[in-house]
């Protein structure tokens, strides 16, 4: 079970047609994001407080597979946290289809050497701000969306009722640039932010 947050963003367009399941914005997926543990437990293990990331793409959509990714693991994790996590990143001891992690898991061709490394996150849900630094491998932030005749900022939302990753999300906009395998550059493009509670049976609504 895991209570958090996270801040996914992507390469597609404000709001994310892959959410809708119809194709992404530029035909492929580039993505990166992050998450933090508020509460926690994987088994006896204990993980709050802790936090992961990933960098991930795929040359068409997600789920027509031959996607890469690179794990992101806490340094601060100790070695049966990191094993926990790792776990639980790959969708090892959920149910088929109950999480993001999971489904996500089943589309990657080729799985990196996982990164254990700092994790320098800030994620405000409410407010759609986010900050991400991996030091070496990943520099990322998102924002809201601005009016573009008034300059404020415009808040919309999703709601999947049986999403695997979400039960509601914040949309906004992100910027990234990644080092290492996956070398991504994304610009002004989706972003969103959510309040994580999963279970190894998927989403609680």
């Amino acid at each position: 079970m895991m209570k958090g947050r996270e801040f996914i963003h992507c390469n597609c367009a404000y709001g994310c047609p892959c959410q809708f399941n119809a194709l992404p914005t530029q035909g492929h997926c580039s993505a990166v994001g992050a998450f933090e543990i508020e509460e926690g437990y994987h088994g006896d293990t204990r993980l709050d407080g802790l936090r992961g990331g990933l960098i991930a793409a795929w040359p068409g959509a997600i789920h027509e597979g031959r996607g890469q990714v690179v794990p992101i693991v806490d340094s601060r994790a100790s070695a049966e946290q990191r094993g926990a996590l790792l776990r639980i990143m790959s969708g090892e001891d959920t149910e088929p289809g109950a999480t993001f992690f999971q489904v996500f898991a089943t589309t990657f061709e080729t799985m990196h050497d996982p990164v254990f490394a700092e994790i320098d996150f800030e994620v405000d849900v409410g407010a759609r701000t986010a900050r991400l630094n991996v030091p070496g491998w990943l520099v990322a932030r998102g924002e809201p969306i601005l009016n573009p005749v008034t300059g404020a900022a415009h808040q919309a939302r999703i709601n999947l009722p049986q999403g695997f990753e979400y039960d509601v999300c914040e949309v906004g906009r992100g910027w990234a640039d990644t080092k290492g395998p996956l070398t991504l550059a994304l610009a002004d493009s989706h972003a969103h932010f959510a309040r994580m509670h999963l279970t190894e049976s998927g989403v609680i609504h």
